[in-house]
């Protein structure tokens, strides 16, 4: 076999592994394995931004309230709550 006919294999082959893939995620949204917010949750992570290669800022939502986190250093830390529980969450402008 010369390199010219193994172009249509290769893309054949290439084309099968990513239509399994899109099959199996398709799978597992339908069955509740994917990740995905569900009703009745009170946590959910809602941005994280690296400082270093240890330290992370995690914006976390719990209760209705937004807490700032620094984790990854000697110790996790509450920065403080941005938005108190309870109060109304704003969301930003062409916003998630």
């Amino acid at each position: 076999m010369d390199m010219i006919s193994t172009i249509p294999l290769a893309l054949a082959a290439l084309a099968a592994t990513v239509g399994a893939i899109y099959l199996l995620a398709a799978v597992a949204r339908r069955s509740g394995l994917a990740a995905t917010a569900r009703p009745g949750r009170r946590l959910s992570v809602v941005e994280t931004v690296a400082l270093d290669p240890r330290r992370r800022l995690v914006l976390a939502r719990c209760d209705g309230g937004e807490a700032l986190l620094l984790v990854g250093g000697e110790s996790d830390q509450v920065v403080g709550w941005v938005t108190p529980p309870g109060s109304p969450v704003v969301q930003p402008e062409g916003g998630r």
